[in-house]
């Protein structure tokens, strides 16, 4: 369990897989501050999140692939909540093709707000970490990422680009008791993915070796337990949560 003094920020943490990691980590005691794209979807979120009893979190609007508004964003939760002590880079967009069709906008897209974010964020709070001695980073990629995936040279590339940072920040932070890991998760049941027709959400579903999706509160649980203090052997590893799809 967390002190109330530990802030988590948790970008995207407006969303399906966000949500459950924001949930999960002010259960435990920290106090969440969310990352969100959409003002009024976040100010419902956050009376949704109160009214199940979550006192313990706040919004925080920032532009991820703006290197000074993440500087500045990460100076304002310190100067009102107190100093971040886990960051969970969740925040993710697709926009896919194949590459013989991709635009570079899509190709841009994606980069920038899916790994580019994360190096903007992770600069954010590295230094105060470092000083503090104590932290943990937390990047949410994807099986995708592991394994490529037809349409997804951008997603992938961006995905697979967040572990390379994570073992090389690893590295710079240890001595610190700074750890960064990633989470690769697989089809989730997120609302996206339920919106898929049941012909061809059965379809994935077979492909998956316990023959279920995984669920955002699975994932929840292996952030809660990477950020944990008691958890600091554990850095620059990448955690796969797929149900057995990819082993590798």
């Amino acid at each position: 369990m967390a002190s109330q003094s530990q802030v988590a920020w948790v970008t995207g943490g407006t969303g399906g897989i966000g949500t459950a990691i924001c949930r999960a980590l002010a259960a435990a005691g920290y106090f969440v501050v969310a990352g969100y794209r959409n003002p009024e979807k976040a100010k419902t979120w956050l009376e949704s999140q109160k009214a199940d009893g979550f006192d313990n979190m706040a919004l925080s609007g920032v532009n991820l692939s703006d290197y000074q508004a993440c500087i500045d964003a990460a100076r304002e939760i310190t100067e009102t909540h107190g100093p971040i002590s886990v960051l969970v880079n969740c925040a993710g967009i697709t926009r896919d093709g194949t590459m013989k069709k991709m635009s570079y906008e899509q190709w841009d897209e994606v980069i920038d707000t899916n790994l580019n974010s994360v190096f903007n964020t992770c600069r954010s709070v590295v230094n105060a970490m470092l000083e503090q001695e104590y932290g943990r980073i937390i990047n949410i990629s994807s099986i995708n990422g592991r394994k490529g995936q037809f349409g997804q040279v951008n997603y992938a590339a961006a995905k697979a680009g967040m572990h390379g940072l994570t073992m090389s920040l690893a590295q710079e932070t240890a001595t610190k008791g700074v750890t960064v890991n990633t989470v690769s998760p697989g089809y989730i049941a997120t609302d996206m993915i339920m919106a898929i027709p049941e012909k061809v959400r059965e379809a994935i579903r077979e492909t998956i070796p316990v023959k279920r999706y995984g669920t955002p509160e699975e994932i929840g649980r292996l952030v809660v337990f990477l950020a944990d203090k008691e958890s600091g052997f554990i850095t620059g590893a990448n955690i796969d949560i797929n149900g057995g799809q990819f082993m590798g």
